[in-house]
């Protein structure tokens, strides 16, 4: 991804020093660039649960250079070392299925190898692929879905609308994203193309990281608040909504960010379709119902009362937006049924959103 003039990935190994690994720290976007170093598995955890870094794909590789960190640092076993950041790190964050997929594969990789060194070696191998393997996936994305769009383009003969809701870009992701990686794509495909942004309340990911990421590489868009995209579709101002997912189930339900179920129900009931961009990384194959047994994280009530932005001087500031005595409920995530989703984009291809359509994705589906 571009990011003030440079490319970037959202995550990286420092080239002086193999043993720190690099993140952007995106609570400073899109004001300034601040890079975090992470040299523990507890720097790895801090930075997930806090939301230094964030977004499905970008949670699982931290998670899984965490599980390296700790077994850089370890002085014992480093397959206990590895065991127990890997518990550790999933507690930080436990919607989102790639950090715990992320942290059992370098888990195996550590304890297939024969000493601590080779541990070591093992499990900064296989971090690296599982960042390498998130960013290539990301790209395939990208070509199914500008596919789509390009057909959407050609039956509308003028610029087509996309509305999206949270950021499931770049940042989220080792690179390109997955509801995004389609619109860079149609971009450089030269489809004409306008993006409708949800702000994305209550950390406004949506109006300071997509919009910003949109910004820097050069895609035409809209800042609309949440609430705005019934509107928009009752007055036939989208063609198309494309958001991703931090879970999805092997029927085809997803978990994204709080608010996306809204815009299902209000694209189905005008008959927009509604596409999740997704790696297969995403899917939680032992899961049926969504609403029932996906685990939907809450987070700190101070995030909704309260909001941080730029003053005209430059400086990060903090205010309240509330009462003092008011209360706030705070769910991070929402369930979207299967039933409202048009397909499924992953790097595989895509599909419909059912277990019949997810079942040549399967793992396992050899046996």
């Amino acid at each position: 991804m571009r990011l003030f003039g440079r490319y970037y990935r959202s995550i990286w190994v420092d080239e002086q020093d193999a043993e720190t690994v690099c993140v952007i720290d995106q609570r400073h976007l899109p004001y300034q660039l601040v890079v975090e170093t992470l040299r523990t598995a507890q720097d790895a955890a801090a930075a997930i649960r806090d939301m230094h870094v964030r977004g499905a794909g970008l949670i699982g590789a931290t998670a899984a250079y965490g599980v390296y960190l700790a077994v850089c640092r370890t002085r014992t076993d480093p397959g206990e070392a590895a065991k127990s950041a890997g518990r550790m790190l999933a507690a930080t964050r436990p919607t989102a299925v790639n950090l715990t997929w992320a942290a059992d594969r370098v888990l195996a990789a550590v304890r297939a190898a024969g000493n601590p060194a080779d541990a070591r070696q093992a499990a900064f191998l296989e971090a690296g692929r599982i960042a390498e393997e998130d960013a290539a996936s990301c790209q395939a994305i990208g070509r199914f879905g500008a596919d789509i769009l390009a057909g959407i383009s050609r039956m509308a003969d003028r610029p087509i609308n996309i509305l999206t809701h949270c950021n499931a870009g770049s940042l989220a992701f080792v690179d390109y994203g997955t509801a995004t990686a389609p619109i860079y794509e149609a971009h450089r495909r030269g489809i004409r193309l306008h993006v409708y942004v949800d702000e994305t309340r209550p950390l406004n990911q949506g109006s300071k990281l997509t919009a910003f990421e949109l910004g820097q590489n050069g895609v035409p868009h809209t800042i609309v608040t949440d609430n705005a995209g019934g509107h928009l579709m009752q007055h036939g101002l989208v063609d198309a909504v494309l958001v991703g997912s931090d879970r999805t189930t092997r029927t085809g339900d997803v978990a994204n960010k709080i608010g996306t179920y809204l815009k299902a129900l209000a694209a189905h009931a005008h008959h927009v379709p509604f596409y999740v961009a997704l790696p297969t990384s995403s899917i939680d194959w032992q899961l049926a119902d969504g609403v029932r047994e996906i685990p939907i994280e809450t987070r700190s009530e101070h995030e909704v009362l309260s909001i941080t932005g730029q003053t005209a001087d430059g400086r990060l500031e903090t205010v309240r937006l509330a009462p003092q005595d008011s209360k706030a409920a705070n769910y991070g995530f929402d369930v979207t049924p299967a039933r409202l989703v048009t397909a499924l984009i992953t790097e595989k291809g895509v599909c419909e959103a059912s277990e019949t359509g997810l079942r040549p994705f399967r793992p396992d589906r050899a046996r």
